[in-house]
């Protein structure tokens, strides 16, 4: 994995606005102006050894993105092999080529940024990023560029990986451990906010390890839906990652109290494997932390020191007014450096747990692809038509805006979040935009066709030696068919599904996993109304 992120947007009156999430791999460079006293910080030098871009020709055209005269990123960087890939943007390896140095670059497509608050969200970030630079713990923003085509932004580049990976691989893990981590990322956040900065988007997946030392430096990163702020600004859009959304932003009026909550929603997974706040979709995940109970009588949580249970409980307070903020957290006696936190090993099945929890179900998203595939020529038909009468230019993939007016013409009642909820789940490859099979893919999962018929045949599909159940190694093939493996352990994947844990996959447990809810794997940046 990498630096993950997702866009946001909001403007200083706060009031909700159109648009959509970008998805990325490395941080985020949105740029709304902030608060009309928001620091705004002076575009980088043209130091090339430092990352920064080099100086452009006098007769350089103004790129309407970044607003500074636009230049070749490879002018300057050698661009290598791709990191990831998110909704928008696409993240390669880059190197120096003066130096040799290595960073990592974002490349966001312009075609992309449909509307002028796209453009203000690039903006943004790229502002919030110069504001923070610097700072030890926040990944570091080398360089922007911007040329006809697209926006480039390099960045501090990650090797380590994300701390939860991390956490796994050590396979011991103590509570004290804990509060080092969280010391650590409370810091970051309350630099962030002395600085004026609130995060919105604060997990596990934005905290990355600097290289692959023991003693790795840890950094923050994903600031695509970070915002300027003024003391007693109210926000109103609704953004951030399900599971770490606090009561507030879903009630529509928050302000920097929410990244304590995240961070809170955090420590309860560090501590148990799993989150607080659980269900099997988003809205039932949204209606638990409006209820706001948190569970602290299941395993592990009897053998968990008190001193844990009453930061969470201040952490994950239901009213921001009582939270607790970033300096008070990191004043608390069992986060404080030598402070109560014991030294003694959690219980693996915690470790466990946060494998089953941190494992992207892959093996389910294959499994469906199969089944769109599989399906008769008779079955796809209308679908295949829709997909046609949507791609109006003809180009041979459907955009935000073209699924949207087709579906209403197609006299489908669907609500825009729900139009944006199938977008982000057809897009499989992150581009932003939905090619044939995605669309075939997604409107069959949508429309609920797991019958019988198609789940036997995706099972066939995955059990290559026709034995009745699917292993380790049939997995792995069929993950690499498509192009899915990303080098995790097989067995974690397999391991989500395998509920009598004979290390191998029946026709009822794979049935149980495709007909499990599937809250959101990826963060997203919602401006619909919840309640």
């Amino acid at each position: 994995m990498g630096n993950c992120c997702s866009h946001g947007n909001i403007n200083k009156t706060s009031k909700p606005q159109k648009g959509e999430s970008i998805s990325s791999y490395q941080t985020d460079i949105t740029g709304n102006l902030g608060p009309e006293n928001a620091p705004q910080p002076k575009p980088p030098p043209p130091a090339v050894a430092s990352g920064a871009p080099s100086k452009p020709s006098k007769a350089a055209a103004i790129g309407p993105v970044l607003g500074r005269p636009m230049e070749d990123v490879r002018s300057v960087y050698t661009i290598g092999k791709e990191l990831g890939r998110g909704q928008f943007g696409v993240t390669h390896l880059c190197t120096h080529k003066a130096t040799g140095e290595q960073f990592a670059c974002k490349t966001i497509a312009k075609r992309k940024l449909v509307n002028k608050e796209d453009i203000e969200d690039v903006r943004r970030e790229v502002q919030i990023m110069h504001h923070l630079k610097g700072q030890p713990n926040i990944v570091e923003l080398k360089g922007a560029y911007e040329d006809k085509q697209s926006v480039h932004l390099v960045m501090e580049l990650c090797a380590g990986g994300e701390l939860f990976d991390r956490i796994i691989a050590k396979g011991h893990y103590t509570e004290s451990a804990a509060a080092s981590l969280l010391r650590t990322i409370v810091q970051i956040v309350h630099t962030c906010h002395s600085m004026g900065v609130v995060h919105r988007d604060l997990k596990p997946e934005n905290f990355l390890l600097l290289n692959k030392d023991e003693n790795s430096p840890l950094k923050a990163t994903d600031f695509g839906l970070s915002v300027f702020f003024k003391k007693g600004e109210v926000f109103k859009d609704i953004v951030g990652s399900a599971y770490y959304i606090a009561p507030e932003v879903l009630k529509r009026r928050y302000g920097p109290e929410v990244d304590i909550w995240s961070i809170g929603v955090m420590l309860y997974i560090l501590l148990s494997g799993v989150p607080p706040f659980w269900a099997e979709a988003e809205h039932g995940i949204f209606n638990a932390i409006l209820r706001g109970h948190i569970d602290f009588t299941s395993d592990p949580w009897p053998s968990i020191s008190i001193g844990a249970k009453d930061l969470v409980r201040k952490m994950l307070n239901s009213d921001p007014k009582q939270r607790l903020t970033a300096f008070q957290v990191l004043n608390h006696p069992w986060i404080k450096e030598g402070g109560e936190a014991p030294d003694t090993p959690l219980d693996n099945a915690v470790l466990n747990r946060l494998k089953q929890f941190r494992a992207m179900n892959k093996f389910k998203k294959v499994a469906l692809r199969v089944i769109a595939g599989c399906l008769s020529e008779e079955e796809i038909m209308g679908l295949k038509a829709m997909f046609k009468n949507m791609d109006t230019d003809n180009s041979g993939t459907i955009t935000l805006e073209e699924l949207k007016k087709g579906l209403s013409q197609q006299g489908t009642k669907l609500s825009e979040y729900e139009v944006r909820q199938l977008m982000e789940a057809a897009d499989a490859d992150g581009n932003g935009t939905i090619d044939y099979d995605e669309f075939i893919t997604a409107t069959m999962n949508m429309n609920r066709m797991d019958r019988e018929e198609h789940l036997y045949t995706a099972f066939q599909y995955f059990d290559k030696d026709n034995s009745g159940y699917i292993t380790t190694e049939e997995l792995e093939q069929a993950l690499h068919e498509f192009g899915m493996h990303d080098g995790r352990d097989i067995k974690e994947i397999l391991s989500e599904v395998d509920a009598d844990n004979d290390g191998r996959i029946n026709y009822e447990e794979f049935v149980a996993m495709m007909r499990k809810g599937n809250p959101e794997a990826n963060p997203k940046k919602r401006r619909d109304s919840f309640i």
